[in-house]
């Protein structure tokens, strides 16, 4: 167990020194995908320069949604009504490794469920239990815990909130031409990836980061690593004010805005501020939406799509922070934890569109099929996956750079579509334990730096390889 400590403090420091930001891998995929194209393809430089333009504003739509999603999960998770609940359960843990382990359950779940509301409960779960634990006099590793947190996003491609699957359940998505419309529940709701994901949540990942928890002689807490964050920070979203007000601390960018149980005095100066701070109109639109998110389901039966999914957290998070500028706060501080989406998405778009229009995608599909059965292809589609999501950090955004690819290969194999989805998405999720674009906002929320905890992570990565290896192999779909 001490070898496999050294091991993850030691991947750490490399990956931190080594790994740039994730928009230079996004630039430089964007020259290799340019010069394959030109090799493998009879593609002039001109056509592979107006294909790259082609694709390049093809994803906003699907942009946009991706943001919504981390906006909309963030804003949940810093309602005041979650906030206490936080910090109860914060409370439970007696020991370092107990804190570990319920931090990378609470991560496991709530990130299962939706990725974007995961990311931020985990983060302010760990940091609160780190106070909580500091006043107990409860010794708890601190970048362990940071890690901990963030190992939700090795789970969340293959549940409710999966890209991939999400986007493939709307109406007019970009392979809709050669999929079709795949239902949520030929993906997330299979035996396939419930089982998996039943496998990682409340085995792998909690034991795993128990068993790397080092002693409390060796272990650094809060204390010790961020003093700064001993006392409670105020609450940026919970709180509403005048639209004149200060702006609140971004996410990711060092400070933050953690939400509190207290409610702040709102001061009505205005007719502009009675209605800013109302709760009579946010009800005019909450109430509303959720009535039609019921209709929905009613109707339809459980058709969950990218669209409702979001339509869904924005009511439900419009109720909970209670009026109109409570709400607008929460999402102006979750708005710079999504500028990686806004920047990097318009260039997946245009990789993709060099891969679609030039014919490397088929070319791509005919290397996979060299290599794949029936049987293996859902391995060597996780394992494609696994090394793109190196380059495009971005479930996504990623989909969106090879989900042809994958689809045109599980198509001529005879393998279900849905089935393929899961396979991708667990690659994708795997290697977010190297790639640390998702720890951004966690980083900021607890004042860890990515070096910090990609080396723990990076052990789970190896411990989770054969669990999800013969899951995908032997699973029922």
């Amino acid at each position: 167990m001490r070898q496999f400590q050294s091991m993850g403090r030691g991947l750490s420091t490399f990956t931190g020194r080594w790994m740039p930001d994730p928009m230079i891998f996004a630039l430089a995929l964007s020259v290799i995908v340019f010069l394959l194209g030109l090799i493998l393809t009879d593609s002039t430089p001109l056509d592979m320069l107006v294909h790259w333009y082609g694709g390049f504003w093809s994803l906003l739509t699907f942009a946009m949604q991706m943001v919504l999603i981390l906006l909309t999960g963030y804003a949940l998770a810093t309602a005041p009504g979650l906030a206490g609940g936080i910090r109860r359960l914060a409370r439970v843990p007696t020991s370092g490794r107990s804190a570990v382990f319920t931090t990378a359950l609470v991560s496991t779940i709530f990130t299962w469920f939706h990725w974007g509301l995961g990311l931020i409960v985990a983060s302010l779960f760990a940091l609160t239990l780190a106070r909580e634990a500091h006043k107990r006099g409860i010794t708890v590793h601190y970048p362990l815990l940071g890690a901990a947190a963030y190992t939700g996003q090795m789970v969340w491609h293959i549940g409710p909130s999966t890209s991939a699957g999400l986007l493939s359940a709307t109406d007019g998505h970009f392979l809709e031409d050669l999929i079709g419309i795949i239902p949520i529940t030929e993906t997330a709701f299979t035996p396939y990836a419930l089982i998996l994901s039943a496998i990682l949540v409340f085995f792998v990942v909690p034991f795993t980061m128990w068993a790397m928890t080092p002693r409390d002689d060796e272990s650094v807490g809060l204390a010790g690593y961020a003093p700064d964050k001993l006392d409670d920070v105020p609450d940026g979203g919970g709180g509403a004010g005048s639209g004149g007000g200060q702006t609140p601390a971004p996410v990711g960018g060092g400070g933050t805005a953690v939400a509190a149980d207290t409610e702040v005095e709102i001061v009505e100066r205005t007719p502009a501020d009675r209605v800013e701070n109302s709760r009579i109109v946010a009800a005019v639109v909450w109430v509303p939406g959720l009535i039609y998110v019921i209709y929905w389901f009613w109707t339809r039966g459980f058709d969950l799509n990218l669209d409702i999914f979001n339509f869904a957290f924005l009511s439900l998070g419009l109720a909970l922070h209670g009026t109109p500028m409570r709400y607008i706060r929460a999402i102006q501080e979750a708005v710079s934890g999504a500028s990686g989406i806004i920047l990097q998405f318009p260039f997946y778009g245009g990789i993709a569109g060099m891969i679609g229009a030039s014919g490397l995608a088929t070319v791509m599909a005919g290397g996979l099929l060299a290599i794949s059965t029936p049987e293996t292809f859902p391995v060597v589609a996780w394992l494609t996956g696994s090394f793109m999501n190196i380059f495009v950090p971005s479930g996504g955004g990623e989909w969106a750079v090879i989900g042809e690819v994958i689809s045109r290969t599980a198509i001529e194999l005879d393998v279900p579509i849905g089935k393929a989805i899961i396979a991708y998405g667990a690659g994708d999720m795997w290697t977010n334990m190297l790639q640390p674009f998702w720890a951004i906002p966690l980083l900021g929320i607890m004042g860890l730096r990515a070096r910090d905890i990609i080396g723990y992570t990076l052990g789970l990565m190896i411990v989770a390889f054969p669990f999800i290896f013969l899951g995908l192999m032997f699973l029922p779909y």
